[in-house]
C-alpha cells in the first residue's frame, strides 16, 4: 500500500521521500518525476534537501542519448590526463560503482544554477526524451556540457544490479507508468551529516508527503515481475 501511495503521489507531480537502507548511504532523498519539475520544486530541494540536485534516468533512456558513466570518460582520457587514473573511485565505502554521468545546462539558460535555469534544463530534457528515434543530435543542439544539472545513469538491470537512490527513484517512476526519469536531492541535517531517518519521517509527516523505504520499492518491483529494464 505504501508503494502504491508513492506511485499515486508521483503521478500527481508530488515529491516523495525515499530512504535507501541501513548500512548503505543511510540517506533520504526528495524525489519527483522529472516531467513535472518546476522552479518551485528546485527551490524546495535546495532549501529543504540541501544535497546535490540530480536527474536520474534508466539505463535504456541514457543509452538512447549514448550518455557515459563519468568514470568511463575518465578512464578513456587517463592516458592524456594521468591524474584521472589516480582518481578512480575504487574505494566507495557503501557501493561498488558510482552512477554519475555528465553535467548539462540547457542552451537557453544563463548561468544554469538558478532555480529557473535548472528547472528549464530538467523539464526540457524530459520533453526531449518523449520523442522517438535517435536523440543525440537534438540533445547536442539543445544542451551544453559542463553544466549545473548532474545526470545519473541507472545500472543495466536496474534494482537487480544496483539498489541506490538512482535505481530506486527510476524504478518508482517507471512503476507509476511515468517516464523513468526522476530528479532527486539528498536531505542534509544541521548536524553536518545526512538528515536522520527519524527527522526525515517527521518532515514527511509535517508536509503531508509520502515516506518510503528502499526495501519496499525493491520488494514491490520484484513481485510485480518487472523483467526488462525500464
Amino acid at each position: 500500500m505504501n508503494v502504491e501511495n508513492a506511485i499515486n503521489a508521483l503521478k500527481k507531480g508530488e515529491i516523495v521521500l525515499i530512504f535507501d537502507r541501513d548500512g548503505r548511504e543511510e540517506e533520504t532523498d526528495l524525489v519527483i518525476a522529472s516531467q513535472f519539475v518546476s522552479p518551485e520544486h528546485i527551490r524546495n530541494m535546495r532549501k529543504d534537501g540541501g544535497g546535490l540536485i540530480c536527474t536520474a534516468m534508466s539505463y535504456d533512456v541514457a543509452e538512447r542519448l549514448r550518455l557515459p558513466f563519468i568514470t568511463d570518460v575518465f578512464r578513456k582520457s587517463s592516458e592524456q590526463f594521468p591524474v584521472l587514473k589516480s582518481l578512480e573511485p575504487n574505494d566507495i565505502p557503501y557501493d561498488e560503482k558510482s552512477s554519475f554521468s555528465i553535467t548539462i545546462n540547457h542552451r537557453k539558460t544563463f548561468t544554469g544554477i538558478t532555480d529557473r535555469d535548472r528547472a528549464l534544463t530538467i523539464s526540457q530534457l524530459s520533453k526531449l526524451l518523449q520523442n522517438g528515434g535517435d536523440l543525440r543530435r537534438e540533445f547536442g543542439k539543445n544542451f551544453r556540457s559542463p553544466g549545473h544539472v548532474i545526470l545519473l545513469k541507472a545500472a543495466d538491470g536496474l534494482l537487480k544490479s544496483r539498489q541506490g537512490h538512482t535505481e530506486l527513484s527510476v524504478a518508482l517512476t517507471g512503476l507509476a507508468g511515468l517516464q523513468p526519469v526522476a530528479t532527486i536531492c539528498e536531505m542534509m541535517g544541521d548536524s553536518g551529516y545526512a538528515l536522520s531517518y527519524e527527522d526525515a519521517k517527521r518532515y514527511a509527516k509535517r508536509n503531508s508527503l509520502i515516506f518510503i523505504e528502499g526495501s519496499e520499492i525493491i520488494d514491490y518491483y520484484l513481485m510485480a515481475g518487472v523483467e526488462k529494464t525500464l
